[in-house]
């Protein structure tokens, strides 16, 4: 050993020292690499959807049929129910089988200013789907998604009935229940080439059993919210035909309205006589886009 050399028993240390380091850094290269990995990853996450306006995470018809809460605005988040302790009921027109009960249906009723008939059979496509079919269908969509965003919610009818309820009997419902919104849905059946959707406001009517007075501001607010949202979501716009081109239209002569004291509506989704309307209509995925609007409508009605 007198040459100065160490036994080869003391190039351990360093040695260790080497494999150590080379260790560390091939570690903080896969953390980088890791971590950039996961980084891109999130954009490719199935259930965040495409970026849509207005805070939507889905564009409208793609999401799961009868989903809850596809519309972050109003669905209040995973685990939040916005609409707790809020009392909504949804008014199906007309009723499936009304048509087998043309004298029942056909008998007056007083409807505040004047009578009129207790219900009609409602409009059809050309094709035969009817709008009792379709309005049955998208109102019992829009309670599922109200129903998880924490409402209460009540049909005046779900095919449970052998016809109506009468025009009277459905204001009846929404009163009793003391809603704070009702929206009565319907499809139109006027001529081919009148398209669009329209919203029925009540006007100030007061007389006999009737008396809008109270409910005309704030079913205007409704109105408007469910003109916004129904188009937004559905892609829809407003009627050609009436409203001027807005969306809106205003009457007296509608018992539904008439008797209620209650903020309340009718939306008209669109005309079962136009070609490309009821190619619409008739559509599962567009009618849950339909019912993605009334419910968000609703919503930010009640939300303020």
């Amino acid at each position: 050993m007198s040459n100065g050399s160490f036994p080869p028993t003391s190039r351990r240390p360093r040695t260790a020292l080497v494999i150590l380091a080379v260790l560390l850094l091939v570690c903080a290269a896969g953390w980088l690499v890791w971590s950039a990995v996961a980084h891109d990853g999130s954009a490719g996450d199935d259930h965040a959807g495409p970026a849509a306006p207005h805070g939507r995470t889905t564009a409208p018809g793609s999401g799961p049929s009868g989903a809850a809460g596809s519309d972050d605005r109003g669905s209040g988040g995973s685990g939040e129910r916005p609409l707790e302790g809020k009392v909504v009921v949804i008014d199906p027109g007309h009723n499936p089988h009304n048509g087998e009960h043309s004298a029942k249906i056909a008998r007056l009723v007083d409807v505040g200013t004047h009578k009129k008939e207790c219900d009609t059979a409602g409009a059809t496509t050309n094709s035969g789907y009817t709008e009792a079919a379709y309005t049955l269908d998208v109102s019992r969509r829009v309670r599922e998604l109200l129903e998880a965003r924490g409402a209460e919610v009540t049909l005046t009818q779900d095919g449970d009935r052998p016809y109506g309820p009468c025009v009277d009997e459905r204001a009846r419902i929404g009163n009793r229940a003391h809603a704070d919104a009702v929206v009565s849905v319907h499809a139109d059946g006027s001529a081919a080439g009148n398209r669009g959707f329209h919203v029925i406001a009540p006007a100030r009517v007061r007389g006999g059993k009737a008396d809008t007075s109270a409910i005309t501001g704030p079913s205007r607010t409704l109105a408007d919210r469910l003109i916004a949202r129904f188009g937004e979501e559905t892609g829809a716009d407003p009627a050609n035909y009436l409203g001027g081109g807005r969306g809106l239209t205003v009457r007296d002569d509608l018992g539904g309205l008439n008797l209620s004291t209650v903020p309340k509506v009718f939306i008209e989704c669109g005309n079962m006589r136009d070609p490309k309307d009821a190619t619409l209509l008739t559509d599962e995925k567009w009618r849950e886009r339909a019912a993605r609007g009334i419910a968000a409508g609703i919503t930010d009605f009640l939300q303020g």
